[in-house]
């Protein structure tokens, strides 16, 4: 029987049997259930499909480069926006 160790992190590692039985791989997330049957408390894990990650890089070409992003532009940026925007 497969054996889990706790590390002071709280952080555990599946034997590689229950990885490939649950088909599940680093990354993937198991989403954990308590039971109680007999009287005795159990764990159940499932695999729990990850959100949707198709939008990611989905605008790629669609946007117009913004410029620098040195501390220096983004500073001068600021004042000119806070510039514009004071009443008259």
């Amino acid at each position: 029987m497969p054996f889990m160790k706790i590390t002071s992190k709280r952080q555990a590692t599946l034997p590689v049997e229950t990885c490939e039985a649950l088909g599940v791989g680093p990354g993937d997330l198991l989403e954990l259930q308590a039971r109680t049957e007999d009287g005795v408390r159990l764990w159940v894990l499932r695999p729990h499909a990850a959100p949707s990650r198709r939008w990611v890089g989905s605008l790629a070409g669609k946007v117009k480069p913004v410029g620098s992003h040195a501390m220096r532009d983004i500073r001068r940026s600021i004042a000119a926006a806070r510039h514009r925007e004071r009443p008259r």
